[in-house]
C-alpha cells in the first residue's frame, strides 16, 4: 500500500515518537503540579514553547498551546468577535476556506457579524485560487474588525501572498489571522515579516502527534487581546484552561525543529516527485486537468500538493477501484459530504469536474518506487472506469 494524503495528516517520525516516549511512562507528570514530577514536565513544556517560538519568529509568551487547527481557528475568530469592545461587527475572510474557518463564521453571521467572502482567481489562470490584494483593499471598512484566511489551501496547494496581506491589515488597522495549518513547516515561517497577528497550526501536519496545536497571539504592539473560549484552572494565559498535554508539546517542538531543519531540500524532493507524477498522467491518459496554480512556481504551491481531474471518471470511483492507494477526493473534515469541493466550485470548476477530482500529498517518507506504483495504478485505475462507462458500440 503507498499513502499519499499527508495534506490530511502525516505519520509521526520515529525521531519525534522517541523524543515523546519519556513523556508518557516517565516524566508523566502534570505541569501544574507543584513536586518534580510536575516540575519536570513544566520544564519540558517550557523548553518546548521556546523551540517553537523561536522557529516562527514569536516569543515564547506568544504561544498558546491547543487541542489542534481547529480549536486554534475558533479561538482566533470567536475570541476577536467576542470581545465586548471591538471596532465593529464586520469579517473577511475567503471563500476557499476550511471548514474549521467557514463553520465559525457563519455561527458569528447568526449572531449579527456582517462576512464578506472575497472571490478567488479563477481555474485556468497561474494564480488560480488566489485573492486579489484590490480585492482586499476594497471590502476593508471602518467596522472591519478582523481578516482571516489560510496561508496554503489544503486542497490545492495554493500559497496567499501573506507579507503583503498582512502589510495591507496592518496599515488599514485591521487584524490579520491565518489559518497556517498546511504552511507551518513547509514554508518559511516568520510572523514578524509577516504582519501576522494570529496564526494557527497543528503538529500532525508535520510528522507529529494529533490532538495537539497552537495559536500565535501577538502581544507586541499592537497586542492583541482575545475573550477565552475553555475556563477554568487558567493555563495558557487564561486563554485556554485545561491540563497540558505535555508529551503532545514535546513532539510538536520536536516535529517542528526536524520539518525546519529538512524544510528546503524536502520541499526540492517532494516537487520533483509531484512534477514526475502530473506529467506521467498527463503524457499516458487524455483529459487529464491541474486544478489550481502552476506547478512551475514554487512561490505559488506546496511542493508536495498535486489536485487534478479526471474526465469522465468520479473521484470517489477512482479511489474505490485502487484502495491500495491512499488518496482523498477533498478535505478529510469534508470527506463525508457528498457535495462537490467548496474549493474547487470556488475556482469555477463545474460540479462534474470537482466530483472528478483527486488529491495526491506527497510527503517525507515516499519514495520514487512509491509514486511509479501510484501512476501504474491511476493509469489503470481510469482506463477500466472509462472502459466501463463507455456506450456500448
Amino acid at each position: 500500500n503507498v499513502y499519499l494524503d499527508n495534506q490530511a495528516t502525516t505519520p509521526v517520525d520515529p525521531r519525534v515518537r522517541d523524543a515523546m516516549w519519556p513523556f508518557f511512562c516517565e516524566r508523566f507528570g502534570n505541569a501544574g503540579s507543584r513536586h518534580r514530577f510536575g516540575e519536570q514536565a513544566q520544564a519540558a513544556v517550557t523548553q518546548a514553547r521556546a523551540a517553537i517560538a523561536q522557529l516562527i519568529g514569536a516569543s515564547p509568551r506568544e504561544i498558546v498551546f491547543t487541542s489542534g487547527a481547529t480549536e486554534s481557528n475558533n479561538l482566533a475568530i470567536r475570541g476577536v468577535c467576542e470581545r465586548p469592545r471591538r471596532r465593529g461587527n464586520h469579517v473577511i475572510s475567503v471563500a476557499t476556506e476550511h471548514k474549521s474557518i467557514l463553520d465559525p463564521l457563519a455561527k458569528q453571521a447568526r449572531h449579527g457579524f456582517e462576512v464578506t467572502y472575497l472571490p478567488v482567481q479563477p481555474a485556468g489562470s497561474r494564480q488560480a485560487g488566489r485573492i486579489e490584494l484590490d480585492d482586499l483593499a476594497a471590502a476593508i471598512r471602518d467596522e472591519t474588525v478582523l481578516v482571516t484566511l489560510m496561508w496554503a489551501n489544503n486542497e490545492m496547494g495554493l500559497v496567499q501572498p501573506m507579507a503583503e496581506i498582512g502589510h495591507l491589515c496592518r496599515e488599514r488597522g485591521v487584524l490579520f489571522h491565518s489559518d497556517a495549518t498546511q504552511a507551518v513547516g513547509k514554508l518559511p515561517v516568520d510572523v514578524g515579516e509577516l504582519n501576522v497577528d494570529l496564526l494557527s497550526f497543528s503538529a500532525h501536519k508535520f510528522y507529529g502527534p494529533k490532538g495537539i496545536g497552537a495559536l500565535y497571539v501577538r502581544r507586541q504592539t499592537p497586542r492583541v487581546r482575545l475573550e477565552s473560549q475553555l475556563d477554568g484552572g487558567g493555563q495558557e494565559g487564561r486563554l485556554r484552561s485545561g491540563t497540558l498535554n505535555v508529551p503532545g508539546i514535546v513532539g510538536m517542538a520536536r516535529a517542528l525543529e526536524l520539518a525546519v531543519e529538512e524544510l528546503a531540500s524536502e520541499s526540492q524532493r517532494l516537487a520533483a516527485l509531484r512534477n514526475r507524477l502530473f506529467h506521467a498522467l498527463v503524457q499516458e491518459l487524455p483529459g487529464v486537468e491541474l486544478n489550481g496554480p502552476v506547478l512551475d512556481d514554487p512561490a505559488l504551491r506546496l511542493a508536495g500538493n498535486l489536485n487534478c481531474s479526471f474526465g469522465d471518471v468520479e473521484g470517489e470511483a477512482l479511489m474505490l477501484c485502487m484502495p491500495e492507494v491512499a488518496v482523498s477526493s477533498g478535505s478529510a473534515c469534508s470527506s463525508f459530504d457528498l457535495a462537490p469541493s467548496h474549493v474547487l466550485t470556488a475556482l469555477g470548476l463545474g460540479p462534474d469536474r470537482a466530483r472528478a477530482s483527486l488529491r495526491f500529498g506527497l510527503g517525507r517518507f515516499n519514495t520514487s518506487e512509491d509514486v511509479d506504483y501510484v501512476i501504474q495504478a491511476v493509469i489503470a485505475a481510469v482506463r477500466r472506469l472509462r472502459t466501463l462507462g463507455a456506450p456500448p458500440p
